[in-house]
């Protein structure tokens, strides 16, 4: 099976898109609002809530990052219209970091601005160390004009602790392990190192109060960070676990349910879902084994 697997990553990129479209259904909520929200109202449904990133980054002119930024405020109209419980991810780089930094700044504000007539929450994605000065500035920026803001640490950064540390007061803050292949120098590389920052991390947001997304699939550190709430008494508005659409997760979200832990889903979507669902299933090539054998064998 497990060169079954190897083989799948080797032959996406000759793969049809029609065809990977079937592997990506898992990972992705649809191309456009009516399908994310049919997603996110069966997760409400369930008992939990959800976050939506259309998916992009790297936009390339000011005009298409301005239009990008106005889909983000018509979603979250139509989340408002629709009575969802779920509120918005968004990467500085979808609305224009790569081209201005005040651009950026200008386009959360008015994304911002937005969701105040909701009372409903944007968080700063976090993208490669590349952008992370720049994504914390926008972040202190935009809570001193608005606290319904958050943003994401990574663990696998060796900076994230300071980071942390110099925060605004009553921060909210998505801690994360990290996807980006980042140099040795800046980022811990061993699972071990990245569990125990990971760790280490979620103690110092406990210790500022902030509020935190757990966000993590890793059974390991959900039971390590159950035992931090009980030992730092932390109360159930205070955290969430977090973990991201279509990877199994039922056992630890009965877990969460029988305590009556709060559960986001991180729900992407849009017409960029190709590039995404390549390297979803690169991450987990065992969902390319179950699609065919669904294919195969019904």
């Amino acid at each position: 099976m497990a060169i079954f697997n190897k083989f799948i990553i080797i032959i996406l990129p000759l793969l049809p898109k029609f065809f990977v479209k079937l592997f990506s259904n898992k990972y992705v909520a649809g191309d456009n609002f009516k399908q994310a929200l049919n997603t996110v109202k069966k997760l409400n449904l369930d008992g939990q809530c959800a976050t939506l990133d259309i998916l992009g980054e790297h936009t390339v002119g000011e005009n298409n990052a301005k239009t990008i930024t106005e889909k983000y405020i018509s979603l979250l109209k139509y989340i408002d219209s629709n009575n969802a419980d779920c509120n918005l991810s968004i990467k500085p780089s979808h609305i224009g970091l790569d081209i201005d930094y005040k651009l950026t700044l200008t386009n959360y504000i008015s994304i911002i601005k937005e969701s105040e007539k909701f009372n409903n929450f944007i968080r700063l994605d976090m993208e490669s160390s590349k952008a992370t000065d720049s994504t914390i500035q926008l972040y202190k920026e935009l809570r001193q004009q608005n606290e319904n803001v958050g943003i994401v640490i990574q663990a696998y950064l060796k900076r994230s602790e300071e980071d942390i540390l110099n925060l605004p007061d009553n921060s909210n803050i998505r801690v994360c392990k990290g996807i980006y292949n980042e140099n040795e120098k800046i980022s811990f590389k061993k699972y071990e190192d990245i569990n125990k920052n990971f760790l280490r991390l979620i103690r110092r947001c406990f210790e500022k109060n902030f509020y935190v997304a757990i966000a993590t699939h890793d059974i390991v550190l959900i039971n390590s960070c159950l035992d931090l709430i009980k030992e730092y008494k932390v109360k159930t508005e205070m955290f969430e676990f977090q973990y991201l659409l279509g990877v199994p997760m039922d056992k630890s979200i009965n877990k969460f349910k029988i305590k009556n832990y709060k559960i986001r889903s991180y729900v992407p979507f849009g017409e960029d879902w190709y590039d995404y669902s390549i390297r979803r299933i690169k991450e987990n090539p065992k969902i390319g084994t179950y699609v065919l054998k669904n294919l195969f064998y019904k």
